[in-house]
Parts: C-alpha cells; structure tokens; sequence
C-alpha cells in the first residue's frame, strides 16, 4: 500500500470521527489497522485523532513499519507495558475528553478497564466506521482482488485437468492450497469447502476422505489470498452421466444466480436482489432449500459489509464488491452452488471471476 492511500483512509476516517462529535477512535481491530495504515502485522493499535493517528506497537515490529507505513507516528511501547497499558498512556498524554472504541474487537474486560481508568472521559462505542470505509474499494483494493481472483482461478484449472477420481476431498483441498502458493500467494483464503454428493448438502462443511469417484459431482468452494486480499468462488464439477434432477437444480440455481447478478447496481437494496435469486429457486418447487443469504462483501476478509441477505435495505454503491452464491441443499442427495465475484460500477457491474458457469463447461473426464 502506498503511503497516499493510507494517508487518504485515515483522512477519511477523522472526517467521519468528526461528525461524531468524538475527539478520538481506539482501533483495535487488526484487520482495520492494516487497512487504515498498512502495516501487516499484528499486535498493534491505532489511535486515531481529529489531526493526527499513532500506530501503538512494539519493538518486533519496528522495522517492519518502518517499511510499510511510511512518515506514520509510531508509539513503540516497552515489551514490559502491556498494549492497553500504551494507549491508556496516550490518551491521558493528548488530554482525550471523548473517547470511542471498536466494541466489536475489545473484550468486556479491555471495555471496563478503560472505564475505570480513564475517569473524566466520555467513553462510547463507535459505529463500525472502519468496516464502512472498507465497503468501498479503492484501486489499489480492487488490483489485489483481482489478483486473488486469478490465483484462485488459475489454480482451479490446474487441479481440475490433473483430478483422477481417486483423489479424497481432502487432497483436493491440499492441492488448491499448494497451487495456489505456488503462484505467488499465501495459501486459500479459508479453508476450502469440498462436497462428494451427499456431502455437498453441507453448505459449510469441511473435507473428508472421501474420493471423488464415490459420486458423479463435487462442490468446491474456495479462493485465493493473494499476500493480504482475497477471493471467493464456488463450482460443481460433474463427472458421470447427468440426471435429469441434477440438471433441473442446476439449471435452477444458475438461473437464480443469473437474474440476481443482472440486478446488481447502484442504489439497490441487499435484500431485493437476495429475494430476486430466492423466487427463482421457489419457482423451480425448492425454496425451502436455499439455506443461507445470497452473498457477501469481501476484501481484507472473508466475510464483510455488505450482506446480500433479507432484511438488508442499506442501498448498493460504486466500489463494492460482493459474491453472488445461491445454492439448493438436499440431504441425502447433494447440494449445488454457483458463486462468482462482482464489482458494482457507477455506470455497470463487472463480473470479476471468468470461469465458465454452464453445466457442459463443468463435465470433467478424470484421467
């Protein structure tokens, strides 16, 4: 991360600390810090002020900081002062009378001792101001993703054209890992999520050491983390013949997936395109099986703002990026998921991942 684009997020976090009428923010999120400064490590505060931010952290890192974080204000603590300990010191230091913090990352412990200590400061809990400037992705954001996206694709591929049906869940999940490292990145972005038939009735389940050959389908879900941003994608590799049930859902959730990922655009609400991909799969007699929202944001994580879900009205903006994964889930039968990555535009959306979605596309012979 250049030091203009830390410069310009931590510039618009104090506009927003501003508006709170709060003097400064404790954040204590790891994963807001690096957004917020760059730095990658962990074991680090920011306190970020109307004027100014210091990154609290320890002597481990300071050069490492030194070459992430550019001309940043660094509080380098003493190994024997524990990280709160450092940022009580700083606030009492900048004579804070108004104080937030992260109270989704501080433990009910931090929250009363900061209570306790801090005695004529007005403490509260912030919005999730941080996570918000996350939902839009800056350039520089949107080159990572799209880096981490052709890892995953690209390991996708290979692992694809060597499958020999002898190959467990497990090794399947193995060797995406390790293609994906071998192309520079570090690894999955998670844990991938491999599903032999009946078992790819389970949405979030973790692999086995069951073989490939033991069903004419697989589910994987999988992505890539390509050094700090991540990507999200989900196939159904077929094998055998193709029944007509199969065909029949599939067809049900790539239409649903479709329909949805054709609403996306600036102004409209989460949940009106969860309920687009939703009555399509009512339509197809299989409602009751769409167990899960439609989709997510992502970038640093997983799993960020925004939610493609019912009850979520916040409108869409330019900037972010989002999976679209319907899915059908039978027990006892098998489950199918078609996810893909987008990326809403002021003036159209981009499907950022290009694997071919069709069923023909996804028959494999193994070898």
């Amino acid at each position: 991360m250049s030091a203009f684009d830390a410069a310009t997020r931590v510039d618009s976090l104090q506009r927003m600390l501003k508006k709170s009428e709060a003097q400064f923010l404790l954040v204590t999120n790891f994963t807001n810090v690096t957004y917020l400064t760059g730095f990658t490590g962990d074991d680090s505060f920011l306190l970020v002020g109307r004027s100014e931010a210091i990154l609290i952290s320890d002597a481990r890192y300071e050069e490492q900081i030194g070459e992430e974080c550019g001309t940043l204000k660094v509080e380098i603590r003493k190994s024997t002062e524990p990280i709160l300990d450092a940022s009580l010191r700083l606030i009492r230091q900048n004579k804070a009378s108004s104080l937030l913090v992260e109270g989704s990352s501080m433990t009910i412990a931090q929250y009363e001792r900061i209570l306790g200590e801090l005695k004529g400061v007005s403490i509260g809990v912030a919005s999730p101001m941080v996570e918000e400037l996350r939902e839009i992705k800056d350039d520089s954001e949107l080159a990572s993703i799209r880096r981490a996206i052709s890892m995953a694709e690209r390991s996708f591929i290979s692992v694809r054209n060597r499958l020999t049906g002898m190959q467990s869940e497990l090794d399947l999940a193995n060797e995406l890992d390790a293609s994906i490292r071998h192309l520079g990145g570090r690894g999955c972005a998670f844990r991938p999520i491999v599903g032999v038939g009946p078992r790819a009735a389970l949405p979030h389940g973790r692999p086995s050491d069951r073989k490939l050959h033991e069903s004419p389908f697989v589910l994987i879900d999988w992505g890539a983390n390509e050094g700090l941003y991540l990507s999200d994608l989900t196939r159904v590799l077929i094998s055998g013949k193709v029944s007509s049930k199969f065909a029949k859902i599939y067809q049900a959730v790539l239409d649903a997936h479709r329909n949805a990922a054709n609403a996306l655009r600036v102004g409209a609400k989460p949940s009106e395109i969860d309920q687009i991909a939703r009555s399509v799969i009512q339509s197809a007699g299989y409602g009751k099986r769409f167990t899960h929202g439609l989709g997510h944001g992502f970038g640093l994580q997983i799993h960020e703002s925004p939610r493609l879900a019912k009850n979520q009205d916040k409108p869409l903006a330019s900037g972010m990026v989002v999976t679209i994964e319907p899915g059908i889930y039978i027990p006892g039968w098998g489950g199918v998921r078609i996810e893909d990555d987008y990326l809403i535009g002021e003036e159209k959306t981009e499907r950022l991942t290009s694997l071919p979605q069709e069923l023909e596309a996804n028959i494999v012979n193994f070898l």
